[in-house]
């Protein structure tokens, strides 16, 4: 890492946001990282279907105070906000890490994965180069590019926030389309979270293909096939 962003992380590590939230991007500006993008992730704790990450640069003059934590928000207003960023100036990036992956290398190594194809994705789409990346939670993506980490940074950072918006809804989507192919476990309803209905399902069907294999919920119905409990399943935070 170089000093301009070391003296940029020492900086940031002193900053205390209180209610504007994007003190960060702003100050990051004014350390010369002009521009920012925010990461952020959907489906670390379903039982079935992929993490999925976005990645956003927000243009300089929108108007930030739009973006919420997408766990704050109304179903509606997350689509509309979603829909609100497409429109916009905004640089937009997705990426996603299968079930599979996820049962292979652990969820906190796919959601990182995730992050690390939604930046590509981001930069690629866009025509752009990061200058800094602002991240959810405790770790850093595995990137050569310099980051900060920001546990609850969707209410900390607007770029955060307005991540968490493309990640839920795009994930949300792919569930609904999922529960077209799998219609037994109602994904639409409850996008692969452990519920109840959910659970009982699994019990009564089996684990469909979706289903990540090592999770506790799941690996329990497989039948004696291979569950993969070797993999040590670790949480962002």
């Amino acid at each position: 890492m170089n000093k301009k962003a070391s003296a940029s992380f020492a900086f940031l590590s002193s900053l205390h946001p209180t209610g504007d939230t994007f003190s960060y991007e702003r100050n990051l500006f004014k350390h010369g990282y002009f521009v920012v993008g925010g990461v952020d992730e959907a489906g670390r704790g379903p039982l079935a279907g992929p993490v999925v990450a976005g990645c956003v640069v927000l243009p300089d003059d929108c108007d930030y105070t739009l973006y919420k934590d997408s766990k704050k928000l109304t179903a509606r207003k997350r689509s509309q906000l979603f829909r609100t960023l497409y429109d916009s100036d905004a640089a937009i990036g997705v990426g996603i890490a299968t079930a599979s992956e996820i049962d292979e290398i652990n969820i906190l190594q796919a959601s990182l994965l995730a992050m690390k194809r939604a930046v590509r994705e981001c930069t690629d789409m866009a025509g752009i180069n990061l200058d800094f990346l602002l991240v959810d939670g405790k770790f850093t993506v595995p990137m050569e590019l310099p980051q900060k980490p920001l546990i609850k940074g969707e209410s900390k950072s607007a770029s955060i926030a307005a991540a968490s918006i493309i990640a839920k809804v795009t994930r949300d989507k792919m569930m609904a389309e999922y529960h077209e192919e799998y219609p037994v476990y109602n994904f639409v309803q409850h996008q692969g979270y452990p519920t109840k209905a959910h659970r009982q399902a699994i019990a009564d069907f089996g684990p469909s293909p979706l289903h990540r294999k090592t999770f506790k919920g799941v690996k329990e119905f497989l039948q004696g096939k291979d569950s993969g409990t070797n993999i040590h399943q670790v949480e962002l935070w």
